[in-house]
């Protein structure tokens, strides 16, 4: 389980978060982003305890995405399955997801909402993970955001996995910090 709390002159928000499981409880001052954090925990397969408050949209969207990648990052197991995708159908859209848990930050896709967007790229930045999403169809934006997060779920939800080895050629990475020694 890890707890984190991010405080700005913008937002405030308290996030408690387990890789392995539990109950999904979310409050933000948007209603859009507090059921794309649900989405994005129940199909992932998180435990999840989220309070978020903000002045901007904007900022509210951005520092939950940074404080769910933080995170997450923590909850990584050593021996991950470390990749994970899906393609979710969802009426008109039709959205594929991919992710490396691999330690490089990096997204790829384009969504018809750049706040949604932004959020991904956030999420993907903070949590040191690849993620590729890709909309093959889809007319309306909400059908398309929605599915790009199913599937942006259901492929962590995979690459979180715990798997028999290290699925890496490099091995496990270990990193120390100066202070730490």
């Amino acid at each position: 389980m890890t707890t984190l709390r991010r405080e700005t002159r913008e937002t405030n928000i308290r996030l408690q978060l387990s890789a392995s499981g539990g109950d999904i409880d979310v409050t933000t001052d948007e209603p859009f982003l507090t059921h794309m954090v649900e989405t994005l925990a129940r199909y992932a397969g998180l435990g999840l305890s989220l309070q978020a408050t903000g002045d901007l949209k904007h900022h509210l969207v951005e520092d939950v995405a940074i404080t769910l990648g933080l995170a997450l990052a923590r909850e990584v197991p050593e021996r991950a399955e470390r990749y994970g995708w899906a393609t979710v159908p969802m009426d008109d859209a039709l959205v594929r997801a991919a992710v490396d848990l691999g330690g490089r930050a990096w997204y790829d896709g384009r969504l018809p909402s750049n706040l949604y967007e932004h959020f991904l790229q956030s999420l993907a930045v903070n949590l040191g993970a690849t993620l590729h999403v890709v909309v093959d169809r889809g007319r309306d934006k909400h059908h398309v955001v929605e599915a790009a997060v199913k599937a942006t779920g259901l492929a962590l939800r995979q690459a979180l996995r715990e798997g028999e080895r290290v699925f890496s050629t490099k091995g496990s990475v270990a990193l120390t910090w100066d202070d730490e020694e």
